[in-house]
């Protein structure tokens, strides 16, 4: 008996060794395949937008001596805003894209007091140019889109009348209710 456990025993190893060798020459043909795949599966990068766009239009309709809350509504609210220089907001505007150059715009609105003084900072482009930058990679320029309805676009969804409000009701008041104190009662 002990020598068929010896044999099974080397038969055993001689079976685990061949094993061994053709996972080790399967692994090397599934390598060349495995790293094919890779390059040719890439991961999703995205796009990274940071801070407020400001279009063309927008700086064009700043005027000196508008409100501070006026200049908040065409534009936004700032990006940066500084204690020690309150009379000044920063727009900054970042667009990174894989494999593009980094868009950075920055427009500077100074005011004095509450009015506003001045505005300045980079060329900023149109919202239909900015609209067809977005669609286009690689430096190739894409269809811009519509942004506005024509009127025959318009025609087809026709405005309905809305009816004259009835005469106005005062509001009923709910009837008084007492409530218990917010504080428990001093011992």
């Amino acid at each position: 008996m002990p020598v068929q456990a010896r044999y099974s025993a080397r038969l055993g190893l001689v079976v685990l060794i061949g094993a061994s060798m053709a996972a080790l020459t399967g692994c090397g043909s599934l390598d060349g395949a495995s790293s094919r795949i890779a390059n040719i599966v890439k991961p999703y990068r995205v796009d990274v937008v940071q801070g407020n766009f400001v279009s063309r239009e927008q700086v064009e309709a700043l005027q000196p001596g508008m409100s501070r809350q006026q200049v908040r509504e065409i534009l936004g609210t700032p990006l940066v805003t500084s204690l020690f220089h309150a009379d000044r907001w920063e727009y900054v505007f970042t667009l990174k894209r894989p494999g593009e150059e980094i868009q950075t715009r920055k427009l500077t609105v100074f005011f004095k007091g509450d009015a506003l003084e001045r505005s300045e900072g980079d060329e900023m482009p149109t919202e239909t140019e900015f609209v067809a930058t977005l669609g286009a990679r690689d430096g190739a320029k894409g269809k811009v889109p519509a942004l506005e309805a024509t009127p025959e676009q318009l025609a087809k969804y026709p405005v309905k009348e809305r009816p004259a409000p009835a005469a106005a009701t005062p509001p009923t008041l709910p009837a008084a209710t007492s409530y218990p104190p917010l504080e428990a009662p001093a011992r």
